[in-house]
């Protein structure tokens, strides 16, 4: 079995951090995204994964090479427009040939991985197996229509869904697929839905099965989206601690300190996760915040947080919380006279000041 992960697309829905960066690879628990997806498909055996990147980009390439760092065999499959998620699977078809293969949407997180949904494919010996999770927003998806425990009908984005099942980024498929995305046609939007590929098999007759996540699942396409699945990691860490504590900070709940990290003066309180070079000084961690590698924080609150690499945090009138930092971002407090805010702002910026 070989797996295909997607990594394109332009995260529009997260600008201005992906303005400069690959969504995939923005971090969820100081890790990118995409590391979990490619974690999950090797810990349930799989060792061939095809990516699916932009044409333009190179790097999710430049970041995971050939993928023997994490014990797999990569290689990147360009998209030379974003056409739908059907035809990432149409141009894959050279690398997959006529293997059964893992359909994977790399911006999707769950709890467990995906051993289970390969095994109950193979048990039951289907052609298109879909995993299935229930939404308070199934409007956002592609949404099931399930009788007597088998889906008849599968329509993308409903204004008036049939169920309040979404069908979630993890598919499962034997090599009629192939047949279904090379016969559909584009949508009013343009692309090659993935549902209408999965009509297609259940129009023609082909055994379409589905599994219900239990646990979580998180498709991280919004900025809230990405702070909660950072707090669904959080929740599963075990307390590890490689960097320097002083005797005047305080440590409590579960938390992760990378080494080569100094936490000086300050209050750390779990679930976080605080990176490899991060310097935490006369501050405060709170729950769910990651604060990745070469950080510098100090006379500062953070709380229920993500903040990627490198950035610097110094001022003291300052609380943040439920916030994405993008890599190398600044708040420092001005020296102006008389009191004063200064801003750099990139395109699709959201402040709030009080």
């Amino acid at each position: 079995m070989k797996a295909l992960i997607t990594a394109g697309g332009h995260g529009t829905r997260l600008r201005p951090i992906t303005h400069t960066q690959n969504k995939h690879l923005i971090p969820i628990a100081n890790k990118p995204i995409l590391n979990y997806a490619l974690e999950y498909v090797r810990d349930a055996g799989i060792r061939e994964v095809g990516i699916i990147t932009n044409q333009e980009g190179d790097e999710v390439k430049e970041v995971y090479g050939n993928g023997k760092a994490l014990g797999l065999k990569i290689i990147y499959i360009p998209q030379e427009r974003p056409s739908g998620l059907a035809d990432c699977v149409r141009i894959a078809e050279p690398f997959i040939g006529t293997e059964p293969f893992v359909f994977y949407l790399g911006d999707n997180i769950i709890v467990g991985g995906i051993r289970r949904f390969i095994e109950e494919f193979e048990k039951n010996q289907t052609n298109c197996h879909l995993v299935l999770a229930k939404v308070p927003d199934p409007e956002r998806f592609g949404v099931p229509e399930i009788k007597g425990n088998r889906i008849v009908n599968i329509v993308e984005k409903p204004k008036k869904p049939l169920s309040d099942f979404a069908v979630t980024g993890i598919y499962i498929y034997d090599h009629t697929i192939f047949e279904a995305v090379n016969n559909i046609k584009p949508s009013a939007r343009g692309e090659l839905e993935i549902s209408d590929a999965h009509q297609y098999l259940l129009n023609k007759g082909y055994k379409v099965t589905f599994s219900e996540i239990t646990g979580w699942w998180k498709d991280t396409g919004k900025p809230s989206d990405l702070l909660e699945a950072n707090r669904l990691v959080l929740d599963n860490i075990s307390t590890v601690i490689e960097g320097k504590v002083d005797r005047n900070s305080r440590i409590s709940g579960r938390v992760v300190i990378a080494q080569g990290a100094e936490i000086v003066n300050s209050n750390i309180r779990g679930p976080v996760i605080i990176g490899a070079g991060a310097k935490i000084s006369n501050a405060y961690i709170g729950p769910y915040s990651s604060i990745d590698k070469n950080c510098e924080i100090s006379n500062a609150e953070i709380e229920f947080s993500i903040v990627s690499c490198n950035c610097i945090i110094r001022n003291q009138k300052i609380r943040i919380e439920a916030s994405l930092l993008g890599k190398n971002v600044q708040i420092i407090e001005s020296q102006a006279k008389p009191f004063t805010n200064r801003f750099i702002i990139g395109d699709q910026s959201l402040i709030e000041i009080r």
